[in-house]
C-alpha cells in the first residue's frame, strides 16, 4: 500500500533535492505520454535552484513554437482556464462542499424514508433521532407517521393488557349465567337429596 504524501514543504535539503529530481523526471514522462496519446501540443519549462538554466521539454525550439502560438490567442482565451494554486484549491474546496451537501441530502432522504415506512418498529422513533431536513412538508409527513405508529402501539398495549379470559373472570355471572341458575335451582335439603340420591358415589 502506497503511503500518502503530505503536500508540505520539505525542509531537509537532501530529501528535497531527491524529490525534485524524481518528480521532474515523472513530469517530463507524463507530458510526453499526454502529447502522444491525446495528440496535443504541450511543453514543460522548469526553473529551479539546482540548475543555472531552465529545463525545457521537448526542446528549446519546440517550447518557443508552442509559447508563440499561445501568445497569439486573444487575451480572453489565454486566461480562460488559467488558475494559480490558490484558485485551484478554492475550486476543489467548493466542489468538495457541493459533493458533501449532495451526500448529506441523499442520506437524509434515505433515513426519512426508512422511518416513514418502518411500520414494524417496536418503539416509535423520536423526532430528535431523525436528521434535520430542509423540506418542511417531509418533516410534517414524518411526524404524522410517527404519531400514527405511537397511537397504534398504544392501542395494541391496551388490548394486550386485558385479554378475553381476564374479562371473563372479572364478569363470571354475565358469561356463565350463574345468576339464572341460582334463581331456578333451590338450595334446600330436599333438592340436595333428590339431586344426588341416584348417584352411586353419594349416599
Amino acid at each position: 500500500m502506497t503511503k500518502k504524501v503530505s503536500l508540505t514543504y520539505i525542509t531537509n535539503d537532501s530529501a528535497r533535492k531527491a524529490t525534485f529530481k524524481k518528480r521532474k523526471k515523472g513530469l517530463m514522462k507524463k507530458a510526453n505520454e499526454l502529447s502522444t496519446l491525446c495528440d496535443i501540443q504541450a511543453c514543460v519549462i522548469i526553473y529551479s535552484q539546482y540548475e543555472s538554466h531552465p529545463e525545457v521539454w521537448p526542446s528549446p525550439l519546440g517550447v518557443q513554437h508552442i509559447v508563440s502560438q499561445f501568445r497569439s490567442l486573444p487575451e480572453m482565451d489565454q486566461s480562460k482556464k488559467m488558475v494559480n494554486q490558490e484558485t485551484f484549491l478554492r475550486q476543489r474546496i467548493v466542489k468538495a462542499k457541493e459533493q458533501l451537501k449532495k451526500l448529506r441530502k441523499e442520506n437524509r432522504e434515505k433515513e426519512m424514508s426508512r422511518v416513514m415506512f418502518q411500520t414494524d418498529c417496536p418503539v416509535p422513533p423520536t423526532p430528535a433521532a431523525v436528521p434535520a431536513a430542509g423540506d418542511h412538508a417531509l418533516n410534517l409527513n414524518m411526524q404524522a407517521t410517527m404519531e400514527r405508529q405511537a397511537f397504534g402501539l398504544s392501542n395494541m398495549g391496551n388490548t394486550m393488557q386485558r385479554p378475553s379470559w381476564f374479562t371473563d373472570m372479572m364478569n363470571p355471572n354475565e358469561q356463565m349465567g350463574f345468576g339464572a341458575v341460582a334463581e331456578v335451582l333451590p338450595f334446600g335439603d330436599q333438592y340436595h337429596h333428590g339431586l344426588w340420591s341416584n348417584n352411586p358415589f353419594f349416599p
